[in-house]
């Protein structure tokens, strides 16, 4: 059975790139019926910042996107936090260390620097691996006896991984291939940090191995370090993990990796929902945007479907998703197609659901019966690509008119005017019912010479203060002859 994670850091807001992570690793583990982790990596203390994990768990909610394990959830191979899990990276690195994999390094950061300057000096690049370790203070170089010495004293330190002096390295990726990398070039990455915590490298490939994760399935800002979690899983004898680097997603320019200030700069969000911790920061869910249309538009960011196939649920995505499919190749960022997306998933989203996302978002909409919203919206929302439009296309029919549009007001500026604000006066006070009303509107005007388009343009003027919104009639019908008439009486008297 498959089994994959999502392995985020609670350093802030989950941003849109990895929330693709996270509904690829869904997609392709539920096409399987096969389990999502959702594991925290916090062994960096010094970068969490509070409330972070939660939002994580929260934004993955919103979209739909369930772990079947996790801190909240819990399960058989927990725990899910990294900073729980400390007793298994140390009972992990002492089999790295007995079986002379791993080493003891005491050099402090002064004498590291200086052998940085050393080699800026001659014109190379530091690195500590095959080269120069043995020359260097570590229990490579010191003796047995001193190094229990060291270590019984407290003398800080951090542990090495031993990479091979000459070894063809082979890694195999779903979406890149194959590939070689000679082990010469690599350094002695640090597993434990010299606080007895271990580093990403470690505690990723020993809790994927522990958690039985079948495929990693992450961004490829870590294929460079693909090399070196491939020796550790060999150091240990264990099997290998399906490896998977997803392409990343880039600016709408095309230019640099998709980042919060190209957004700020382009008005629209990078994060699922608000975040308001250290700093306040708009989210997609706040824009109007639905995690239908956000979780259909970042399925296509480096995986299509079948032909022909564009507006999907989270359900068909799973049905259809394939890894084999995703491309290597990055994917601009650009709103407006998400905003088509989320325009078809409005139309096909209840108008009653639609009203209560449109409460939660706008104060005014809050203030008109429930019901009465959702027969609006009914009325309108062919013509939304948020659910934020809603309200500018719906509000008219609850409110009259404070001002009308000059460009409008110019158009129905003609001879015939007076008259046709005065007739919608009088047939508002005489009539019974909103049935038949344009039509008897119309017939009135055949009989005295003024065309239909003249009085349709005047009466949409008059009820909307625009141009702008539903078909005449439909207007009359939902907001009465009452409003009708109070409406026509307030424009006269600007005339």
């Amino acid at each position: 059975m498959r089994r994959v994670r999502f392995a985020p850091s609670p350093t802030g807001p989950l941003h849109v790139g990895g929330l693709r992570t996270a509904l690829f690793n869904y997609l392709f583990t539920k096409n399987s019926g096969g389990d999502f982790i959702l594991r925290i990596e916090d062994t960096d203390k010094k970068r969490e910042v509070p409330g972070a994990e939660q939002y994580i768990v929260d934004a993955l909610a919103w979209c739909g996107i369930t772990p079947d394990e996790g801190p909240k959830t819990g399960g058989k191979l927990g725990p899910y936090r990294q900073s729980e899990r400390n007793h298994l990276y140390e009972e992990k690195i002492k089999i790295l260390v007995n079986s002379g994999q791993a080493y003891y390094a005491f050099d402090s950061e002064e004498e590291l620097n200086l052998y940085r300057e050393d080699s800026e000096k001659k014109g190379e690049t530091f690195i500590y691996n095959w080269k120069n370790r043995k020359s260097l203070k570590n229990s490579l170089s010191l003796d047995k006896e001193s190094v229990e010495k060291l270590l019984e004293k407290g003398e800080k330190h951090v542990i090495r991984f031993l990479s091979p002096e000459s070894q063809e390295v082979k890694t195999v990726d779903v979406i890149r291939g194959e590939s070689v990398i000679d082990s010469s070039l690599l350094d002695d990455k640090i597993l434990i940090k010299a606080n007895g915590t271990p580093t990403y490298h470690f505690a990723n490939v020993v809790d994927d191995h522990l958690m039985k994760i079948t495929h990693v399935i992450r961004g490829e800002e870590w294929l460079p370090s693909l090399a070196l979690h491939v020796l550790l899983y060999d150091a240990f004898g264990w099997e290998k993990p399906i490896f998977a680097h997803l392409p990343l997603i880039l600016n709408p320019n095309g230019k640099g990796k998709l980042s919060k200030r190209s957004g700020e700069k382009g008005g629209f969000p990078v994060f699922p929902i608000d975040w308001r911790e250290d700093t306040k920061l708009k989210g997609f869910r706040e824009s109007g945007i639905l995690p239908e249309g956000l979780v259909n538009y970042l399925a296509t960011l480096g995986w299509s479907p079948e032909e022909g196939l564009e507006i999907l649920t989270l359900r068909k995505l799973t049905e259809l998703f394939l890894l084999e499919n995703v491309v290597s190749s990055a994917a601009n960022f650009d709103f407006e197609k998400l905003k088509w997306y989320n325009h078809k998933h409005i139309q096909t989203t209840e108008s009653f659901k639609l009203a209560e996302l449109l409460e939660s978002l706008n104060k005014n909409a809050g203030e008109i019966i429930k019901e009465k919203l959702a027969d609006a919206i009914t009325l309108v929302k062919e013509r939304a690509n948020t659910v934020s439009d809603l309200w500018g296309l719906v509000s008219y029919l609850f409110f009259d008119p404070i001002s009308y549009d000059e460009k409008s007001l110019k158009k129905i500026s003609k001879d015939g005017l007076e008259k046709i604000v005065s007739e919608i006066i009088s047939q508002c006070k005489k009539r019974d019912g909103t049935s038949g009303f344009v039509e008897n509107l119309t017939s009135w005007g055949d009989e005295i010479g003024i065309g239909a388009g003249q009085i349709m343009m005047t009466t949409r003027v008059i009820l909307t203060g625009s141009l702008t919104g539903v078909g005449v009639q439909e207007i009359v019908s939902f907001i009465g002859l009452e409003s009708v008439g109070r409406r026509a009486e307030k424009f006269k008297t600007g005339i």
